[in-house]
């Protein structure tokens, strides 16, 4: 018995040992590196589209299917070309109650309460939504009750009753969010710079006031509907678990024959210009202890030819490894949060921001720090770390744009939406590549243009101007007081 111990005994230190002999060896053998930059990884794989078919209906709906059995799940999202940009000065937040109401104001056919209960029963749901470029409508269900959710999808879209009492609900809460508006200085900060950039009355820029949220009336949504919400103006895609043939049978059965005869409204807009000359202005928030900022002009569209160059710009400011993080942030020590961005839209000009948070005192040489980066790009050419490191930033992302066949689904569409090529994003990952120094320092010169920045700072008053001095220019303040609504 004794001798049995001892050999088991024996066995598990040799065990121990041989585990020690193959940990250290392996050690041995990955040795650690001194530097992240040390680190080498595998070339990402190149991204595959999945197949999808793309079809018409008879009254000019475009529907996109892609197929996707791994889990039995069916989802679909729907773009509707409206936006609020089509709403009047004298009616903002119409276009967005009217989406919020698609599905909220319940049916002819079903009331919201039923709505929500066969959903709930289901697990499933049903969304809407109308933004300032486009609207939106999807669904989510179980493969196995999709012809149960999808007809309801369907009558939510055809057949709104836009009932009154959740009109008026819906007012409520959005009277509600006009009174708070004002209490997140970062959420000042955005919508008074577009309102500066663009215009108090541009369709980018406008906001919901009591006096336009008291002119919609429930009539004013139906019309706005039935103008926008038709067939030939919305693309839909399908993705999961779903045969074709039975899919198609019930779009043809539940939308096929939706007809709409009102007369189609006019969707063309203006393009926007900037407003503001170059300046700066103050928004004074006297509790504040410190400045939220942003400086900068308006931008361009994703199809300008430079804006790959444009993007490796953004990296070169960005990020942990960015220079406004290292510079304005690490090294002076001025910032709670730094960034650079060109922002381009799809059918408008975006906007050129460069911000972040500061100390109170630190505001006007955090406006300096920002600037002095920005000329930096501006005068001198890119290190090649520093195009490297942009350019990598962007490529190594790339792969996680295209996670699932919903994200991709999505942009395939997005293009269609907009009228961009399909392969937009692989020739703009093949100029990001491409994206010479020499070419982030000509763009950086004719994009970037100091000579235009608009400033805004938002913080307290009383002790920002003085900080601000240095700037030698005029302080202009911006009012932001809410309109109160009539009695």
């Amino acid at each position: 018995m004794n001798k049995l111990k001892k050999f088991f005994q024996w066995l598990a230190i040799g065990l121990v040992a041989v585990t020690l002999t193959v940990i250290s060896r392996n050690v041995a053998i990955a040795q650690p590196v001194s530097h992240y930059t040390d680190l080498e990884y595998p070339p990402l794989a190149e991204v595959e589209l999945p197949e999808y078919d793309r079809l018409s209906l008879d009254n000019g709906m475009v529907v996109y299917l892609m197929e996707d059995h791994r889990l039995p799940l069916i989802t679909g999202s729907a773009i509707l070309r409206t936006g609020d940009k089509f709403e009047p000065n004298d009616k903002v937040g119409l276009a967005t109650l009217t989406g919020d109401l698609l599905r909220t104001g319940g049916t002819t056919n079903h009331s919201r309460s039923e709505i929500d209960t066969i959903l709930e029963q289901k697990a499933a749901s049903i969304e809407t939504s109308i933004g300032t470029n486009s609207g939106s409508a999807s669904f989510n269900t179980l493969s196995y009750d999709l012809e149960e959710v999808f007809p309801l999808f369907a009558d939510i879209l055809r057949n709104p009753a836009f009932e009154q009492n959740f009109l008026d609900f819906e007012k409520n809460n959005f009277r509600g969010a006009i009174s708070r508006r004002n209490d997140n200085p970062g959420n000042v900060v955005q919508r008074e710079f577009r309102k500066l950039i663009y215009g108090d009355d541009s369709p980018f820029a406008r906001t919901i006031e009591y006096s336009t949220l008291e002119n919609i009336s429930r009539e004013d949504i139906v019309s706005f509907y039935q103008q926008h919400i038709r067939p030939e103006n919305i693309i839909l895609g399908i993705v999961g678990d779903f045969e074709p043939e039975n899919i198609k049978n019930l779009l043809n059965q539940t939308l096929g024959d939706w007809q709409v005869t009102t007369p189609a409204p006019n969707q063309e807009i203006a393009t926007p210009t900037q407003l503001a000359s170059a300046g700066l202005y103050l928004v004074d928030q006297p509790q504040l202890t410190q400045s939220n900022i942003l400086l900068g002009h308006i931008g361009g569209r994703l199809d300008d030819p430079n804006y790959p160059t444009l993007t490796v710009i953004n990296g070169v400011l960005n990020g942990f490894g960015g220079r406004l993080h290292n510079e304005v942030r690490s090294h002076q020590g001025l910032a709670y949060s730094v960034y650079g961005v060109w922002r381009a839209n799809y059918d408008h000009p975006g906007l050129f921001l460069a911000g972040g948070q500061t100390n109170t005192e630190s505001s006007g040489q955090f406006i300096q720090a920002l600037r002095g980066e920005i000329e930096k790009l501006r005068n001198d050419i890119v290190s090649p770390e520093d195009l490297d490191y942009a350019k990598n930033s962007i490529l190594n992302s790339f792969v996680f744009q295209f996670q699932n066949p919903n994200q991709i689904l999505s942009r395939i569409m997005t293009y269609e939406y907009y009228g961009y090529p399909q392969d937009f994003i692989f020739n703009y990952q093949k100029a990001v590549i491409n994206t010479t120094a020499q070419q982030v320092f000509e763009s950086a010169q004719n994009y970037l243009q100091p000579d235009k920045f608009v400033t805004l700072v938002v913080g307290n008053g009383n002790e920002v101007r003085q900080t601000l001095t240095p700037l030698n220019q005029e302080i202009q303040t911006v009012d932001i007081t809410i309109p109160q609504p009539s009695s």
